[in-house]
C-alpha cells in the first residue's frame, strides 16, 4: 500500500526543515496526540485552549514518525524527528494544498445552515458503493479541520467529500479555494449564527462563497426548499458557475421529491429526475433525511456513477451520532427509544427534528422531549425560540424538558399547554430527566453543542443499555 506521504514529500510541501529525521513513509496525519497511529505525522497546532507543542513528546513516544513544529518551539526545545516550519497550521494548509493538487478524485464540498454533516455522510455512503471514498470525519469543517481532512486524502481515492462550515462572513472562501470541488452542495439557508450576521440574506450570501472555489466546469447543487434560492442563483451566476442543479420537494426541483412517506423502519420516497422515477428507501425517519439522501443521488449521477448503486447503498444509511442517530436500548419487546440530535441546533434543524418526533411512537411508554438552547442567534434569539411553540405542540410530548436560559421564551409560551421542567443548565436537570425515564419510553434530545446535551445521551445509554 502506498504511503499517504513520505517525510521528503512533507518537507517539500511545507517548505519545512528536517531536524533529526530520516525519509520514510507516513500513513496518517493527526493533530491529537491521543489518537496517534504508527508512522504518523503529528501537527502541533496552537488552538484556543491547548497548544499542540505541549504534546510533541507524547506524540513521538506514542509512535509518530515525525512532528511538524514551529521555529519557536525548536529554538526553545530542540529535538529529533521534527519538521520545522514558521507556523504548523500554515504547514498543514500547505500539506492539504499538495494533497489536492496530486489527487485525481472527484471532489464534493458541502455547506448549509443545517444538514451539512448528514448530507456529507449520505454522499459518502452513496459514492463508497462505486469506489474508494475519502470524507471528512465528524464536523471537521473549519480552518484546521478542512486542511487536516485534505492532508489525509489518499493518493488512490476516487472520491473526496468535504464539509465546509462557517459562522462569520468570509470563512468559506479560503476553505473552498483549498478544496476546489467539482460539485458544491448547499443544503439550505436558515437563521443560524445570526449573532454574527445582519440578516438571513447575509447568511445566504456567505454560504454562496462556496461557488468561488468551484473547478472550471463544476456544478452547484442547491436545495430548493428555502426562501433564499434566488440569492444563491444570483451569486452562482456572478461566480461564473456554468451549471446549477436543484433538488428538493419544490415542484421546480430538477431532482423532485414527489412524495415521502414514513414507514415502520424509516422513510420511503418517490424521486423524479429527467423523466425517470426512483424509489428511495431509508432506514431513518424524517423528510429532511429524504432531502439529504436525494442530494447524494444527484451527486452520484453528476460524478458519473449513476444512481443504482447509490440507491442500494442508501437503503442501509444511518444517521450520524448526534444528528438523528436512533437507538433501541434494553429489552427487545419494550425498549427505550433514544433519538440523539444533541450535536447542534438552529430554527431550521429544530423544526425538522420536531416534525420527526411528531411521527414517533413510543414502544409502550411516554414520549419525552428534551430541547436545549439554540446558540449564536443574537438579538432575535428570544423570538426564534418562542417561534417553536406550534411545532412543539404539534409534536405532542407527554413531558417536555427545556435546558438553557434562551428556552425561557419558549417555556413562557407553553406553560399552560404541556408539562414543562426548565433549568438553566443540563447539570441542574440531568438527573431529573434520567429519573423520569423507563423502558418503553421514546426520548428525543436536541440542542446546540454548547448546551452539552451529549453527556445526557451517554448517561441514558449507560443506564438503559
Amino acid at each position: 500500500m502506498s504511503p499517504l506521504w513520505t517525510i521528503a514529500e512533507i518537507v517539500a510541501a511545507t517548505g519545512g526543515r528536517p531536524e533529526g529525521v530520516l525519509d520514510g513513509p507516513i500513513h496518517a496525519v493527526s493533530i491529537d496526540s491521543r489518537e496517534i497511529a504508527p508512522e504518523a505525522l503529528f501537527v502541533a497546532i496552537k488552538g484556543e485552549t491547548h497548544d499542540g507543542h505541549d504534546f510533541v513528546e507524547a506524540a513521538l513516544a506514542a509512535g509518530a514518525s515525525a512532528a511538524l513544529v514551529s521555529e519557536d518551539y525548536f529554538a526553545r526545545h530542540g529535538g529529533r524527528n521534527l519538521v520545522v516550519v514558521p507556523d504548523p497550521l500554515a504547514g498543514l494548509v500547505a500539506l492539504g494544498q499538495a494533497a489536492r493538487a496530486r489527487s485525481r478524485a472527484q471532489i464534493i464540498a458541502v455547506t448549509g445552515s443545517a444538514g451539512k454533516t448528514t448530507t456529507k455522510e449520505a454522499i459518502r455512503t452513496a459514492l463508497s458503493a462505486a469506489g474508494e471514498t475519502h470524507a471528512s470525519i465528524k464536523s471537521f469543517n473549519n480552518h484546521w479541520g478542512v486542511p487536516l481532512m485534505l492532508a489525509r486524502l489518499p493518493r488512490s481515492a476516487q472520491f473526496g467529500v468535504f464539509e465546509i462550515g462557517m459562522n462569520h462572513p468570509g470563512e468559506i472562501t479560503p476553505l473552498v479555494r483549498l478544496v476546489r470541488p467539482h460539485v458544491a452542495v448547499v443544503t439550505t439557508v436558515a437563521a443560524a449564527h445570526l449573532q454574527f450576521f445582519g440578516s438571513v440574506a447575509d447568511i445566504a450570501a456567505a454560504k454562496a462563497e462556496i461557488f468561488l472555489g468551484l473547478e472550471p466546469g463544476g456544478t452547484a447543487l442547491l436545495n430548493t426548499d428555502h426562501d433564499w434560492l434566488h440569492i444563491l442563483f444570483n451569486r452562482a451566476g456572478k461566480a461564473g458557475v456554468g451549471r446549477i442543479v436543484t433538488y428538493g420537494f419544490d415542484d421546480s426541483a430538477d431532482w423532485h421529491i414527489e412524495r415521502a412517506d414514513s414507514t415502520a423502519t424509516g422513510m420511503r420516497a418517490r424521486v423524479v429526475h429527467d423523466g425517470r422515477t426512483f424509489d428511495l428507501k431509508l432506514p431513518v425517519p424524517g423528510r429532511h433525511m429524504v432531502a439529504n439522501a436525494v442530494a447524494a443521488l444527484a451527486v452520484a449521477e453528476l460524478s458519473g456513477e449513476g444512481v443504482k448503486l447509490a440507491l442500494e447503498a442508501l437503503a442501509g444509511f444511518g444517521a450520524p451520532e448526534g444528528r438523528g442517530a436512533t437507538s433501541r436500548l434494553g429489552p427487545g419487546d419494550r425498549p427505550l427509544l433514544l433519538i440523539d440530535e444533541s450535536y447542534n441546533a438552529n430554527p431550521a434543524s429544530m423544526a425538522a427534528t420536531l416534525d420527526v418526533f411528531a411521527g414517533t411512537k413510543a414502544p409502550g411508554g411516554a414520549r419525552i422531549l428534551v430541547l436545549g438552547d439554540m446558540l449564536e442567534l443574537g438579538p432575535q434569539g428570544g423570538v426564534l425560540h418562542a417561534s417553536l411553540k406550534e411545532k412543539v405542540l404539534a409534536a405532542r410530548p407527554d413531558k417536555l424538558f427545556l435546558v438553557g436560559p434562551a428556552m425561557t421564551a419558549l417555556a413562557e409560551g407553553l406553560r399552560d399547554a404541556v408539562e414543562i421542567t426548565h433549568a438553566a443548565a443540563i447539570e441542574e436537570i440531568g438527573e431529573t430527566i434520567l429519573a423520569s425515564l423507563a423502558y418503553g419510553d421514546a426520548i428525543m434530545i436536541k440542542g446546540s453543542k454548547g448546551v452539552r446535551l451529549a453527556g445526557l445521551v451517554q448517561a441514558i445509554r449507560d443506564r438503559f443499555s
